[in-house]
């Protein structure tokens, strides 16, 4: 009697199991239109700081960023209460990402980016999730915990040479290694992008 109960319980799982990873659009969607939100007013700085023509001026982009990032962030935690980290099975790449990208301007609540990292990191196991985006967002956490990084992602302007470089790194001489294991370009390829002019 006691196997025939079980068989039930093994069909339950495999329904909930299954109902976990099916394809949500309805999250998919929610989450393109709050990365759409997210790099609107940072395309706007970028123009500003590039001196091109932008239709706000400084004040309204930074405000209007502020009150974005401060939805988004509330957002984006209960989405990973309720979910996890949302994978390719549930969110596609693309949904994925657009979480991704929202947690790495979730700076000012390192102990979240930590959380989702550990998260993160067992979905990349599983190829269900953005090796790549996985080392930016190690390198954010290590940078926001004072630490050195790991990949080389995270850059700061040089006033000097006005050239972007990496923040300080852990054991710089295999940087290309690491980043090669998680499908990273290299370093010197990184730094030509960022610096298109040079």
């Amino acid at each position: 009697m006691k196997i025939l109960c079980l068989i039930p319980a093994l069909l339950f799982f495999n329904l909930f199991t299954h109902a976990q990873t099916k394809f949500d659009s309805a999250l998919h969607k929610k989450l393109v239109m709050m990365r759409t939100e997210d790099q609107k007013w940072r395309i706007e700085i970028y123009k500003l700081s590039q001196h091109q023509n932008s239709d706000y001026d400084e004040v309204t982009i930074e405000k209007n960023m502020a009150r974005a990032d401060s939805i988004n962030i509330i957002d984006v935690k209960a989405i990973f209460r309720k979910y996890g980290y949302p994978s390719y099975a549930l969110v596609g790449k693309v949904g994925s990402s657009c979480f991704w990208t929202i947690v790495q301007h979730c700076d000012d609540d390192v102990n979240f980016q930590q959380n989702v990292l550990v998260a993160m990191d067992k979905e990349v196991r599983r190829h269900n999730a953005s090796g790549e985006n996985y080392a930016y967002l190690k390198d954010r956490v290590l940078v926001n915990q004072g630490h050195k990084q790991l990949y080389g992602t995270q850059l700061k302007l040089n006033p000097k040479t006005h050239l972007y470089e990496a923040l300080p790194m852990e054991n710089p001489a295999n940087v290309d290694t690491r980043r090669k294991a998680v499908g990273l370009s290299p370093l010197s390829d990184y730094l030509k992008q960022n610096n298109p002019s040079n």
